[in-house]
């Protein structure tokens, strides 16, 4: 692969100076990577350059049929100003999972790893220190070719972006209200619901705008066919406590593979907890919580980390869970993975990758 040529900005933008106000993702630093595919040249041309507008065709394939998929990451800044990146190996192998879906030219591993810590190094007074804050990485690929036939394109960009950015959730690390959807479907088994591309999102905007007409934070979305079996929450897995056992729904096709899923499973395995990734229907949850059997309810993902739900809706069946109070195992795992990110605590080895 080419070396990667720098172009730095030569007029910063003026960075945000109350870093415990940030929103999420609504505020970009001041440069970002580009890398370029042609079917003759692969992928090609490396550049970090100052952040601005990408110039697209009207005929550009990603507007019409959607050819486009993409990751979410982060830069966490220790308190000895040292900057770490969780696991960026994982998301890198997860974002060629969606290519192939989407028949999209896989990228290199190693490479993009590299192209993201040069981001962070040169952006690095855009890592925030403040409590629950860090600089979200948006890696993105998409098809610019103009081209209205419905095909696999041959030209491509892959972007990565970077945003100084508080908590997903305003509610913080409070419970969160969850609607459960069970008259749209997101996704099947054998469509796009295992990979990270847009339709996904875009499909799910009409159930979350009810759900928020109605006071709820998130839709957890039922399996396409049955519409019995819980999936996943609009921007998270989820996760069950029913007494000693922690269920989260098995990976069958239609559900994406999450990096913060697949490190709490790990933790948990760890310290001995029962952990099943199985088939689990609603009427299941709905019963271990007549009989005072669900203990705690949470979500995992990279922009909120761990988030504890302390109502689930059901058709009229309002679940109340854990007094809607945070649960003990939801409290540790977000003490675990935030201290593993930061650098205040040791996790398992490669979990950590070291920007400066």
């Amino acid at each position: 692969m080419e070396s990667i040529k720098i172009e730095l900005a030569k007029n910063p933008k003026v960075k945000p100076t109350d870093e415990n106000s940030l929103d999420f993702g609504s505020v970009f630093s001041d440069h970002m990577f580009i890398m370029n595919y042609t079917k003759e040249k692969g992928w090609h041309s490396p550049r970090i350059v100052p952040y601005g507008p990408l110039s697209l065709d009207p005929a550009a394939m990603c507007l019409h049929y959607g050819q486009e998929v993409f990751e979410g990451m982060k830069a966490y800044r220790a308190e000895n100003g040292s900057i770490n990146l969780f696991r960026p190996d994982e998301n890198f192998k997860r974002l060629n999972l969606s290519n192939d879906r989407l028949c999209i030219p896989e990228i290199d591993v190693d490479f993009c790893i590299e192209a993201t810590k040069k981001l962070v190094e040169i952006d690095k007074e855009w890592v925030p220190s403040a409590p629950n804050t860090s600089l979200y990485l948006r890696p993105f690929i998409f098809c610019h070719e103009p081209n209205l036939g419905v095909k696999a394109g041959d030209e491509y960009l892959f972007v990565i972006i970077a945003s100084p950015s508080g908590p997903y959730y305003k509610e913080g690390l409070n419970p969160v209200k969850i609607y459960v959807e069970n008259q749209y479907v997101r996704t099947v088994k054998g469509g796009t619901g295992m990979a990270k591309t847009g339709g996904n999102y875009a499909s799910s905007l009409k159930a979350g705008v009810e759900a928020h007409e109605q006071g709820y934070s998130q839709v957890l979305w039922l399996d396409g066919i049955e519409n019995r079996y819980i999936e996943e929450v609009g921007a998270m897995n989820i996760f069950f406590r029913i007494n000693d056992e922690i269920i989260t729904p098995e990976l069958s096709g239609s559900i994406l593979g999450g990096i913060t899923r697949k490190s709490v499973i790990a933790l948990l395995q760890k310290d001995g907890y029962k952990v099943s990734e199985r088939k689990i229907s609603i009427l299941e949850v709905e019963d271990a919580h007549k009989n005072g059997e669900l203990k705690e309810v949470f979500g995992t993902g990279t922009a909120a980390v761990i988030s504890p739900v302390g109502i689930l809706k059901y058709n009229d069946n309002v679940m109340e869970i854990n007094h809607q109070e945070i649960g003990e195992l939801s409290q540790a795992l977000y003490d675990r993975l935030t201290g593993i990110q930061w650098g205040k605590i040791s996790g398992p080895e490669g979990w950590v990758v070291k920007v400066s």
